[in-house]
């Protein structure tokens, strides 16, 4: 076991756990951060998606003891009252349908677009491609993002 100082959300946290264990259960297990799913456990499906620091990582994956001083943002600190520009466009295009790989859709679009505020659909669908949605909302998904990166511009 060893303590590591986090950055989460904005807010300090410490945790007192082995150095191998995944940001996932860090933050499920032994922060109360629930919205961050797990999905496969082998960084293949996104439903895990974090930031960290502005890049969308999967944290089923990502030790602990590799985050260092660099800031992490789950579901949960993405917006503090869920209207962030892509979360409104997730509802307004009426994305979900089970809803349990949305968290790590939402978390892929927004780096995305902190990357890219106008990305083409061919970036959107490149950028996109890793998280896996069972029930196949593919379009709205996209067209979500696009929305999004519309509304960000004005």
């Amino acid at each position: 076991m060893a303590i590591f100082n986090l950055t989460i959300n904005g807010k300090k946290q410490q945790v007192d756990v082995d150095p191998a264990t995944p940001m996932l259960w860090v933050l499920r297990e032994h922060l109360d951060l629930v919205g961050t799913k797990y999905g496969c456990g082998i960084a293949q499906c996104g439903a895990c998606t974090i930031h960290l620091g502005d890049i969308a990582m999967r944290s089923c994956l990502l030790p602990v003891s590799q985050v260092g001083n660099q800031p992490i943002t789950t579901i949960e600190g993405l917006s503090e009252k869920g209207d962030h520009p892509v979360q409104k466009a997730w509802l307004e295009q009426d994305v979900a349908q089970c809803g349990y790989c949305q968290t790590g859709q939402i978390m892929n679009a927004a780096a995305l677009l902190k990357q890219n505020p106008n990305p083409t659909d061919e970036e959107i669908e490149l950028a996109m491609n890793g998280n896996i949605c069972r029930c196949g909302t593919y379009l709205r998904i996209k067209a979500a993002v696009k929305s999004a990166a519309k509304a960000s511009s004005h």
